[in-house]
């Protein structure tokens, strides 16, 4: 088996578009970011990309969309220390590894050779079957332009509790970013008060991830949560979306029980790992 390190996104989508649109579930996190980089790219920090091959047929990649960890959903676990030695010499800054348990691990085993790494979050992969929107207290509406601030200050909270380990980003930009991207914003209001918000993605191959959901601590245990989080899985179905999914945090029983009752099925367990320096 050998690697190829791409120089450019389009050399990349050559030899990979296909296949990763070919499972777009598990493939989720590439197709979305690889998406925002071709339609909003940055100079400073172009994404990592690399493929594996094998006899001359690609069997696998590895990307990065800084700053943010390696994506290693379609890794093959058979490449891992291959792609561990091209990854250390040309992305040494990256700060971890996110996908499927096995394909991560096996990833953050060859890379950590020589220093330590953390299991910095566990999650659950769900599937929309068939949508069960609760009955909560509220209505719900898509945020705009006028919430990107309140957005902003709730994905910064959000990435604080989730994963306190995250780079630091511009949170509002991000924000403001995916809405120019033509993503969906749900919010939840009572008495015309935001209590709870939730994201999904533009349909990609029939694919949309919904997350973040936050509801600040405030507002919890009152159903927002479950009620914003079908809102924003209607506007992905109302997209033409026919897989919809989302990752929950393991360690959160409430969460998980939540998007089970309103339709969502298990489908695998990812975990991120993060490089202790």
């Amino acid at each position: 088996m050998d690697a190829r390190v791409h120089p450019t996104l389009a050399s990349f989508d050559a030899d990979t578009l296909d296949r990763l649109a070919a499972d777009p579930v598990r493939n989720t996190v590439a197709l979305t970011s690889l998406d925002r980089a071709r339609r909003l790219p940055s100079a400073d920090n172009p994404p990592t990309l690399i493929t594996f091959h094998d006899n001359g047929e690609v069997v696998g990649s590895l990307i990065r969309t800084p700053p943010w960890p390696f994506q290693a959903a379609d890794l093959p676990v058979a490449a891992a220390d291959l792609a561990a030695q091209i990854a250390a010499e040309v992305d040494p800054e990256a700060p971890g590894v996110t996908g499927p348990r096995q394909r991560s691990h096996a990833f953050a085993t060859a890379f950590a050779a020589d220093r330590s790494f953390t299991e910095s979050l566990a999650t659950r992969l769900y599937r929309l079957g068939t949508l069960v929107p609760p009955t909560s207290p509220g209505t719900g509406r898509l945020a705009t332009e006028a919430d990107i601030e309140l957005l902003g200050a709730w994905r910064k909270a959000f990435t604080r509790e989730a994963v306190p380990e995250a780079p630091d980003e511009e949170a509002t930009e991000i924000v403001r970013s995916s809405l120019r991207l033509g993503n969906g914003h749900a919010l939840w209001e009572v008495d015309g008060t935001p209590v709870a918000w939730a994201a999904a993605s533009l349909p990609q191959v029939g694919m949309t991830r919904v997350g973040p959901v936050y509801t600040p601590p405030e507002h919890r245990k009152h159903g927002y949560g479950a009620a914003v989080s079908a809102l924003a899985s209607q506007w992905a179905l109302d997209q033409g979306a026919t897989d919809v999914i989302l990752f929950a945090d393991l360690t959160n029983p409430i969460s998980n029980s939540i998007y089970q009752r309103i339709g969502y099925q298990p489908l695998d367990d990812w975990a991120e790992f993060w490089w202790k320096r």
